[in-house]
């Protein structure tokens, strides 16, 4: 009878992994591989806001099944010429999106101002793109991430005219650096988000319309 009890018990957690999000249509992409960084921002007080993000229990990046073979296959390309990823974000919960809608309408805190948006006004946050209601994130296709050591220009999340990925304002080292990124994720099936440079989404996203929110865990 405690056998039968516990095939039962066995087999439903079974089932019910198999209809969670993240069992049926995502990868963790810390358990794949390991010579990929992993800077993942808003599970931690590093980030634009200055407290870790609601939704984000790990510092895990999970993605949807083909941007996952994606991704790792740029990652095997520049692992041939001594390169590795660094990776920032990846699948971002809905409820992280609505923490940052939360923190932009709120004028008052500006914690993080100097590190983050030091030339841009609060206030116009949302017009200029850099904080919407919906993120492609949350469709679990899109990354943030750079190439460990290359200099970019700027940082991540930096939110400035400086971080459009053909801005004229960096040098012409560090226009060629955000060139190779890009040309190393496009020859893999992603395209740019053209006002940040570390921004890519799969182009054949298998969820265009989908908006996930199960927590990063």
């Amino acid at each position: 009878m405690k056998l039968l009890i516990y095939l039962f018990m066995t087999l439903s957690l079974f089932a019910n992994e198999q209809t969670t999000p993240e069992t049926a249509y995502f990868t963790n992409i810390n358990k794949t591989t390991s010579s990929i960084i992993f800077d993942i921002r808003y599970a931690t007080s590093e980030n634009f806001i200055g407290t870790p993000i609601d939704g984000y229990k790990k510092p895990l990046c999970l993605l949807t099944d083909p941007s996952a073979k994606a991704l790792l296959n740029v990652q095997r390309q520049l692992q041939k010429e001594g390169l590795r990823l660094r990776v920032f974000d990846c699948y971002r919960p809905q409820r992280a999106v609505d923490h940052f809608v939360r923190w932009a309408k709120d004028l008052d805190n500006m914690k993080m101002k100097k590190e983050y948006y030091p030339n841009v006004s609060k206030t116009i946050l949302f017009k200029e793109g850099y904080i919407a209601a919906r993120s492609g994130h949350s469709r679990g296709s899109t990354i943030d991430l750079t190439i460990d050591g290359f200099d970019m220009g700027s940082p991540f999340d930096f939110f400035d005219p400086r971080s459009h990925t053909m801005s004229k304002a960096v040098t012409t080292k560090q226009h060629a650096n955000r060139m190779y990124l890009k040309k190393m994720m496009e020859e893999n099936g992603f395209k740019n988000y053209a006002a940040e440079w570390w921004h890519y989404t799969l182009k054949d996203e298998p969820f265009k319309t989908k908006y996930f929110d199960f927590i990063v865990q």
